[in-house]
């Protein structure tokens, strides 16, 4: 896969603030001034525009750095914020994925403290692009959704645009063709009506890869050359690796070998330029598999080095290390036993003795211990059946019974289909940021208060429950075993959860913290059956399941937002306000309600 181009946001700094424009002054000679100047005060305002400046990785990671430290030293906020956010930005195009979202969670919350909303909004659109990079889609377009929704509500056209742009490229990696080609267009559309040129060639170069995917390979070429053409007047590298890439495929597809080397050729510059690991090591596969086609075996061998080089570095040098530290573990053993064996041989008769008295003494001492064996046999006997009640207990506890006694008479579980299932999700809101300030033992609390209530409603309105995964709860009705009222009971059982949310926040507790829950409903046809050979679990799977995540994504706090499919089912027996058709990833655009009266 390629390592695409995504709209990093350090443009943000040029609308916070009294920055230098752009156009004024060259990164060197900003740099220069900065080397000349390093212990006055007021450098954040000329390390921010060097950020601004910056396209390479290591030097944005540098200068970060330098603002970080300098920010922290001032007591800076609105500086420190930049740092995090830069530092976040950095690390995703050097494919630290779990360093990036570190230093981009710091900047939210920052961004929260300062009351900053379009800030806010464009570190949820980072977090979404390194999501996203590390092929996390479902987290990816859940911080898109939520920097969208802040840039609407502040009428930031143009951002609006690149978070598209953003959402359009994802779209493309999961191969969401017609859905990436209208979000890509809506974003060319904004960048020509606002005379970006360099931001219209990103879109162009996307629509290139999209049309490639359809199969339209001159329409392809020509707007991949059209985005690499004016991307090399900005001398933007990052972004013409990515396109020089796909056009080397467009070539070896057409089976021009000599075209699909020099575009590859041209990728490999133009990543190596950057130190894009990330791009370096795709392209010397991809150069790898097309020496291979052409013959030229011995670059294709070279190529093929360099990939793994870039792709097993750090694994590679770890597991040098353990065998190493293995050999040296073996050879000293080893030495120690010769010496031992050299003193064995240099005891006398009188040891020999001594040792045939040991051996006597052990022969004693086995007779007595089979004596105590057949005693702890006995036991052990009555142990075993205990645990073995307290097995079948624990396994009705993970499993429903009648798939408990199929898994145990049969060793597997059939999969089954049930037509009528009604499913639960629930979600906290702020729950990481909760998650990263409270202790293990108070999270941990806090969350069990909450599930613990949520289990006796399963139990008293008949549920089964699915799985916890974080702070997110699932549950349905109408599995292992159908019932006519299955959508009624799981709407009933969410107003109790909801009810009992707002009444928790009432109690004040220094054990558990309080959040907010939304909750999703949808009913339909599940197929269902059981995972795993070691860790078994029951689990849900159709549809209808991602249509109620859907529903719980798309839910407010406080409120159950249900699908049209179990509004029919339940219209006659609660009150529900029509929300009008929603947008929903993958599904276009869905009816939804919110249970108004329980």
């Amino acid at each position: 896969m390629y390592h695409f181009l995504k709209f990093t946001f350090l443009f943000l700094f040029l609308i916070s603030g009294n920055v230098f424009a752009q156009d004024e002054f060259e990164i060197d000679s900003l740099k220069r001034r900065l080397a000349s100047r390093p212990s006055e005060k007021n450098n954040l305002e000329l390390i921010k525009n060097i950020l601004v400046k910056s396209q390479e990785p290591d030097s944005m990671l540098k200068y970060s750095r330098i603002l970080l430290n300098s920010s922290l030293a001032a007591n800076n906020r609105i500086f420190l914020y930049d740092a995090y956010h830069s530092q976040g930005v950095a690390w995703r195009l050097k494919g630290e994925y779990h360093k990036s979202v570190d230093y981009l969670f710091k900047a939210a919350e920052m961004a929260e403290v300062l009351d900053e909303k379009v800030k806010l909004a464009m570190t949820n659109v980072e977090i979404g692009n390194t999501y996203s990079e590390n092929r996390n889609s479902s987290l990816a377009f859940e911080y898109y959704d939520r920097g969208l929704k802040i840039l609407k509500e502040a009428d930031q056209t143009l951002v609006i645009g690149q978070t598209m742009y953003n959402i359009g490229d994802d779209l493309i990696l999961e191969n969401e063709i017609d859905s990436a080609l209208v979000y890509t267009e809506r974003a060319r559309k904004i960048f020509r009506d606002y005379n970006k040129k360099k931001y219209e060639a990103y879109s162009l170069g996307n629509l290139g890869r999209i049309y490639a995917k359809k199969g339209n390979v001159i329409r392809a070429e020509l707007y991949l050359n059209e985005a690499i053409k004016i991307l090399e007047k900005f001398n933007d590298y990052n972004a013409i690796t990515d396109f020089l890439a796909v056009m080397s495929d467009i070539y070896l597809d057409r089976n021009d070998i000599g075209s699909a080397i020099e575009y590859g050729k041209r990728s490999l510059e133009a990543a190596d330029r950057y130190k894009l690991k990330g791009d370096l090591e795709n392209i010397h596969l991809k150069l790898s598999k097309i020496y291979e086609k052409a013959g030229d075996l011995d670059e294709a061998y070279n190529h093929y080095k360099k990939y793994v080089l870039y792709k097993d570095s750090i694994k590679n040098i770890q597991s040098i290390e353990n065998m190493a530290n293995l050999r040296t573990n073996f050879e000293i053993a080893r030495k120690q036993t010769e010496v031992d064996l050299l003193n064995e041989q240099k005891k006398n008769q009188k040891t020999i003795v001594i040792a045939t008295l040991v051996a006597l003494l052990l022969i004693l001492l086995l007779a007595f211990g089979l004596y105590r064996r057949n005693k702890f046999i006995g036991r052990t006997k009555k142990i075993i059946e205990r645990e073995k009640n307290r097995s079948e207990i624990l396994l009705l506890n993970i499993l429903p019974q009648e798939t408990a006694n199929e898994l145990k008479e049969k060793g597997k579980v059939q999969p089954k289909k049930f037509d009528a299932v009604s499913i639960l999700f629930t979600d906290f809101k702020n729950f990481t940021h909760y998650a990263e300030n409270l202790s293990p033992e108070e999270l941990v609390d806090s969350v069990d208060f909450y599930f613990s209530e949520f289990d006796r409603i399963m139990e008293k309105y008949g549920l089964e429950k699915i799985k916890t995964v974080g702070d997110a709860y699932m549950c349905a009705a109408g599995v292992p075993f159908p019932s006519k009222d299955h959508a009624i009971k799981v709407v009933s059982a969410a107003c109790e959860m909801i009810e009992f949310v707002d009444e928790a926040k009432k109690l004040k507790s220094e054990k558990e913290t309080r959040f907010e829950m939304r909750i999703g409903i949808n009913s339909g046809p599940v197929i269902a059956g059981v995972v795993g050979t070691k860790k078994f679990a029951y689990d849900i799977w159709g549809d209808t399941v991602n249509i109620a995540s859907r529903m719980e994504s798309s839910s407010e706090e406080g409120k159950i937002n249900i699908s049209e499919n179990t509004y029919e089912l339940v219209k006659d027996k609660f009150e529900c306000e029509y929300r009008g058709e929603v947008p929903v990833k993958s599904k276009g655009m869905m009816k939804m309600y919110f249970v108004k009266w329980c």
